[in-house]
This record gives C-alpha cells, structure tokens and sequence, in this order.
C-alpha cells in the first residue's frame, strides 16, 4: 500500500543559495549538511523513498527535514536549544571576569593573576575561571619578550630584506648569514636515563663546561642547503675566512646577495676592502634589533633544537664534529623556510601594534 503523499517544498532563490552555501562552507556541522543535501533534494520533486536511498539514509528522516523545513523553513534546519540545568554565570559575570583579568592587578600583590586568586576575587570556582580563561585565550602567567626596533632606516631595510627573500634576482644566490657564538661542550655530572613507557627521558640540571665555539652559516633561502665552518673566535678575521669559504663553494658566474645583522665585525675596514675587490658580494642589512628578519636564524632554532638542547660532549672538537655531521645530514635532504609575508603586512602589523602601546616613542 503506498504511503502517503509528501509535503509540497519549494524554494526560493534566497533560501536555494543559503543551503548551497551551507553545503560548501567548511566549519558547518555534518548533521547540518546533511539536512541541507535532503532539502535540495526534495526540492527537486523527488520522492522520499528515491531521496532516502540516494543519500544513504531512512525515509523516516527524511519526511522528519521534509516537514520541519516546511514547517519553519530555514530556521526548522538548525538544532534546537536543548533542555538542561539552567546557566549559573552570567554573561555580565563573565564580561567583569574578563576586563579584571585585563586592566587589574590582583589585591595581594602577586605578579599575575592566578584561577585560585581570581575565583576568589570573582566568587568563582577555580574551574570556571579556567574555562572562562581558556575560552578567551587568556593566559596571565604566560609573558612573552619583544623589542621594537629603533633603527632610523627601518622602513628601507625591511623592504630591502624582504624584498629580496620574496623576489630574488636572476643569476643571483641569496644567502642568509649569521653567526651562532659560544656554543658550549658540555657534559652532563651524571648520566642520562633513557626514554621508558609512561616516563620521558631524563637529564641532571648540572653540567661541566669543556670549552666554546663559533659557527659561521650562509643559509641558501631557494635550496634550504647550508654553508657553515666553525670557528674558535668570533671577530671579523674569522668572518672575511668565512667570506672566501662562500666564494669558494659558489660558482664565480652567480651573484651573491647576503643577508646579514650590523655586528660590528661585518664592517670593519678590513672587511669592507675585501668586499670591494669581490664585486659580486651584495649586503643587505636588517634593522637593529630585528635579527627575526634574518631566515638563517630559523635555521639555528632547528639546530638547537634538533641538536644541541640535549647532546653531550666531552671536548670541543667531539662537538664541532658532531655539529658537522648533523649539517651533513640536513645538506643530503635540505628544506628551505619559506617567508610569505610582505614589508607591507609587516609594517602594518607593526603599526597597529604601535597605536595600542602607550609612549611608544614610533
């Protein structure tokens, strides 16, 4: 015996773009989607039973969307309020919760705000402070540096430096150059205990030093491939070697561009004569105090911590070699660190960072 006749479901045009839409946007709901998909079928006469089978569910649910969508129409596809306790904070609450956290210091003293200090301030439980907290992304014992540069020329530097790393020159090789001094040899006061189920690896805070060395690396920012040589000083003698170490590994028919820091040792007069009889060598200094503009610093973090945070070493020349061996590795497979953001986005982001810091001075 057949069923009964469905429910008649037109749409309009503004309804038709609403579902598609629903359909395509990537954070709505699977549930939603779904009733979306049985609405436009539906709205193309087809029969329950037909739609049921094509996308794979039962007629029941979908004579249910059918007739809510009928009933209420877009507002019948979104999931009702649903019953249970009632609300114990407020949004009034929570609103002073959070402009406390921001421009008060807690009464006792302490630096920061904590959920025990705030609960009690507030007349919250420490658990509903942290989900108020987590839910705004505030973190009061959190505090992280930065550093405004004032270098007069910051506007041309960055556009220079960024310049370069988003459109390098043709026949050209930009290098990205710095220096990691005083790396320590260091040794651990007792051994390290390995790595066990439930238990991470374990290391004593103390350590004896065996002496320091420099490393000089010219980062490839096409390539992700490193030039490096250790050194045992760190003055501009070392940084011209470093110099002819480059020329020496780049083919004489490519340019070079470095990017560098202002240490004082890459201008000394030396340095500077050199440079002059080696034409091909470009500079391109970032701003003071902006060494975050320099890739080859990314490539250092991944040394440290890829690396050194947890070697040991007895002598300087067992860490030079272990650090040589390491830039082998990554030479045979390299991955170069890839700058998207243009001086504009940056300068912009610097000057809307600006206009919230009171006395500034930029």
């Amino acid at each position: 015996m057949p069923g009964p006749k469905p429910l008649p479901l037109e749409l309009s045009d503004y309804e038709r773009r609403v579902l598609r839409g629903w359909l395509r946007k990537q954070t709505a709901s699977q549930a939603l989607v779904l009733r979306s998909r049985i609405v436009l079928a539906c709205a193309q006469g087809l029969p329950n039973a037909q739609v049921a089978d094509d996308l794979g569910v039962s007629r029941e649910t979908v004579r249910k969307w059918r007739s809510r969508f009928v009933a209420d129409r877009l507002e019948g596809l979104v999931d009702r309020p649903r019953s249970g306790a009632p609300r114990r904070i407020t949004d009034e609450q929570v609103e002073a919760l959070v402009a406390r956290t921001l421009g008060q210091a807690p009464p006792t003293g302490d630096a920061h705000w904590s959920t025990r200090s705030m609960a009690g301030a507030a007349g919250m439980s420490q658990s509903a402070v942290s989900r108020i907290w987590r839910a705004f992304g505030l973190k009061p014992h959190i505090v992280e540096t930065w550093k405004l540069s004032t270098d007069p020329q910051f506007v041309t530097k960055v556009r220079d430096v960024v310049g370069i790393y988003l459109s390098p020159p043709e026949n050209a090789l930009v290098l990205a150059v710095d220096e990691k001094s005083q790396i320590q040899a260091l040794d651990r006061t007792q051994p390290v205990l390995p790595m066990a189920p439930t238990v991470p690896a374990k290391m004593t805070h103390d350590y004896v030093r065996h002496g320091t060395t420099s490393l000089f690396a010219a980062l490839d920012i096409a390539s992700g491939s490193v030039i490096a040589q250790h050194y045992r000083r760190h003055r501009h003698q070392e940084f011209l070697r470093f110099l002819k170490v480059i020329d020496a590994a780049v083919p004489q028919d490519l340019e070079l561009h470095l990017v560098l820091d202002h240490y004082a040792t890459h201008k000394t007069e030396p340095v500077r004569k050199w440079l002059l009889r080696h034409p091909r060598f470009h500079l391109h200094f970032t701003p003071t105090s902006a060494s975050w503009l320099n890739l080859v610093e990314r490539w250092f973090a991944e040394l440290a911590c890829r690396k050194l945070r947890r070697s040991a070493h007895r002598s300087v020349v067992e860490l030079e070699r272990d650090i040589r061996g390491w830039i082998n590795e990554w030479n045979k497979n390299p991955k170069p660190f890839v700058w998207t953001k243009t001086a504009d986005d940056i300068l912009d982001t610097l000057a809307a960072y600006c206009t919230r810091i009171n006395d500034s001075g930029h």
